[in-house]
Order: structure tokens, then C-alpha cells, then sequence
């Protein structure tokens, strides 16, 4: 459902440090994904497309740190995402990284709000049409 926080991201120095860490510390299934670089981060039972079965969790994901994203991302789900940048910016918002391809999944982008934070942005490939 577009506008609903589906996804986190959070940044590490070392991916094998930092999923060590949290799946000794909170119990995270971490899966590697090398061909971009990032790890999934399961915290909740999900089905088989990936999506959490107990109602308001998300699961998300850890990255290498590097500019122009290096905190911790909460991820919105939108059905467009050129248009959402496009509405971020009409309110004074401003794109960090475009829309890009994440493998066949979908699209990700991030902006910066008003108050400076860096958000993520999710379009599922079968909304792209």
C-alpha cells in the first residue's frame, strides 16, 4: 500500500561485522545479496515474495556506508516515484540518488526532507507497468 513504511536500511563500515552484531544481538536472519553489495535483514517471518506475515513489521537491510547515504534510511512505499520526487521537491524537498533498478525487484530512490533527513523511496517493478 503506497505511503506505508515497508523497509529500513541500516549503514555499516564492515556488512560481516555489522550482521554479526545484530544477529547476536536481536536474532536477525542476514542474508548476503554480493551482486549490490548489501544485506537483507530479516527480522520478522515473512512469506514467499518476502513480505512480513505479522501485520506492521518490516524487515529491511544493511549497506555500505558512503556519501550521499550514510544514516539510517526508513523506506516508503510509493506507486511512482517519479512522481513522488516530483512532490518532494514541489514542497521543498530535494532528491539525494535517482531511480535506479534494484535486480528485478523493483525501484529505489532517496530524498531529503525539510528537516534534512534522508528517506528512501520503494516502487515494486509490477507497479512500474
Amino acid at each position: 500500500m503506497s505511503g506505508q513504511v515497508v523497509h529500513f536500511e541500516i549503514p555499516a563500515d564492515d556488512l560481516d561485522r555489522a550482521s554479526g552484531f545484530y544477529r547476536a544481538a536481536f536474532g536477525w536472519n542476514l542474508q548476503p545479496m554480493p551482486e549490490v553489495n548489501y544485506m537483507i535483514a530479516g527480522t520478522t517471518p515473512a512469506d514467499e515474495q518476502g513480505v512480513p506475515t505479522t501485520p506492521g513489521a518490516i524487515n529491511g537491510g544493511l549497506f555500505r556506508r558512503g556519501e550521499p547515504v550514510d544514516t539510517p534510511i526508513i523506506t516508503i512505499d510509493v506507486d511512482d516515484i517519479d512522481a513522488a520526487l516530483a512532490s518532494v521537491e514541489s514542497l521543498g524537498g530535494s532528491m539525494v540518488h535517482p531511480k535506479q533498478a534494484v535486480l528485478d525487484m523493483g525501484f529505489a530512490a532517496y530524498f531529503r526532507d525539510t528537516e534534512g533527513n534522508v528517506i528512501g523511496l520503494w516502487q515494486n517493478a509490477a507497479a512500474a507497468g
